[in-house]
């Protein structure tokens, strides 16, 4: 009887090993992790050409959906080169008219121009040198006009105070601590913008939190609702680190902060039981997300232009990138719960009333976020290879 017993607990217990490894392997435990080599500061030393240098540091900025809509065309002379808007990278049914591929240009270019302090470069800077798109073409106009051509000159380089913080995750989705701004820190940030086409608004008092906690939450109520929203999410979620090898875009379980063999197991279970990550599953943890860290927030950002023109959608980007850096330097983290200020139909109300109680008349709010104290790290998300967006390489 005894004897029957040990080989019964040893089986659950070769079962129960079985089937843990079956899960960690299905996870990618043993996969190299490619997708995060370009967050390593030496990363950028693997090419010689500075415009591949800078661009190398431009892929690490803060971008929409973590799609990564950049392409970047080296021009023959070798101080110049040319960004464009990927038009094979959009998210069409939670950015439909290109906004926020607009301001992912921009967070792009702001990080090339520190990246260039550092390295010795001056970086000229211009927007749609070819001339705007032709909104009713805008994929084909995308593939055609650059956003910007960027031309170097060789200068001394600069201790740039904002240049280590770029290796930061951009986006931290955990609760805050409760401390908030002082007048200080809240000058210093608002000094960073010197376009008086564009303002950024600081609220930390109990009235605004109360109010922009709702909108955020409402938002994602709303859009985890809408089931072509989801579908389209769920087509660039990456649930293991085969896919993320693959991809090295879009959506993982390292965006909810999962780290460690957390995420293996995660992974592991999400591939072998898809249906763990189903539509109602995912969408019931983002709203209860989304309340939990709107609970745990000391202040939220907007980022407002006087138009809504696709230079300034792309100079918002600038300023959010700098924005991010000043914060990291001032040991505060962002998250931006975005979600209201898209402009598909279901969210028009929400849209319409944040805008009508926080913009002044025809002004858009390009940017709102959520600030504060991290209260853990987050992880570094998935980059592409800087050679991936190289066009004609």
């Amino acid at each position: 009887m005894k004897n029957r017993m040990i080989i019964i607990l040893l089986s659950i217990v070769v079962i129960l090993l079985v089937a843990s490894a079956i899960v960690f392997i299905a996870g990618g435990i043993f996969s190299n992790p490619k997708y995060v080599e370009p967050w390593k500061k030496s990363y950028s030393k693997k090419f010689d050409d500075p415009r591949i240098q800078l661009a190398a540091h431009g892929i690490l900025a803060a971008n929409g959906h973590n799609m990564q809509p950049w392409k970047i065309k080296l021009d023959a002379d070798k101080d110049v080169f040319y960004l464009f808007a990927d038009s094979e990278h959009l998210t069409k049914e939670v950015d439909p008219f290109a906004r926020q591929t607009m301001i992912t240009q921009g967070t792009f270019l702001e990080y090339v121009r520190v990246a260039g302090e550092k390295l010795g470069y001056e970086t000229n800077i211009v927007l749609f040198p070819d001339g705007e798109y032709d909104e009713q073409n805008l994929a084909g106009s995308m593939n055609n006009k650059p956003v910007a051509k960027i031309t170097l000159t060789k200068v001394e380089p600069k201790n740039s105070v904002l240049y280590d913080f770029m290796f930061l995750p951009d986006t931290n989705r955990a609760a805050y601590q409760k401390t908030q701004l002082t007048s200080d820190q809240i000058k210093q940030l608002i000094a960073i913008n010197t376009d008086k086409d564009m303002t950024i608004k600081i609220f930390q008092d109990k009235e605004n939190i109360k109010k922009l906690g709702n909108y955020a939450v409402k938002g994602a109520e709303i859009e985890s609702s809408i089931h072509r929203i989801n579908q389209e999410s769920s087509n660039i979620f990456r649930s293991n680190e085969y896919k993320k090898n693959k991809y090295r875009y879009g959506f993982s379980v390292e965006g909810q902060g999962t780290t460690g063999i957390m995420k293996y197991v995660m992974q592991g279970l999400i591939t072998l039981v898809p249906s763990i990550n189903n539509e109602k599953n995912s969408a019931d943890i983002y709203v209860k997300s989304t309340q939990m860290v709107v609970d745990n927030t000391p202040a939220y950002v907007m980022i407002i232009t006087k138009d809504n023109s696709r230079i300034e959608q792309v100079k918002s980007g600038m300023l959010y990138s700098r924005l991010i850096l000043t914060a990291h330097s001032l040991g505060f983290v962002m998250q931006p719960p975005s979600q209201v200020l898209e402009e598909y139909t279901e969210m028009k109300e929400q849209y319409n009333k944040i805008h009508s109680n926080y913009a002044p008349k025809d002004s858009t709010i390009q940017m709102f976020l959520r600030m504060g104290k991290p209260t853990q790290e987050f992880p570094q998300s998935m980059r592409r290879d800087v050679m991936d967006l190289v066009d004609g390489k």
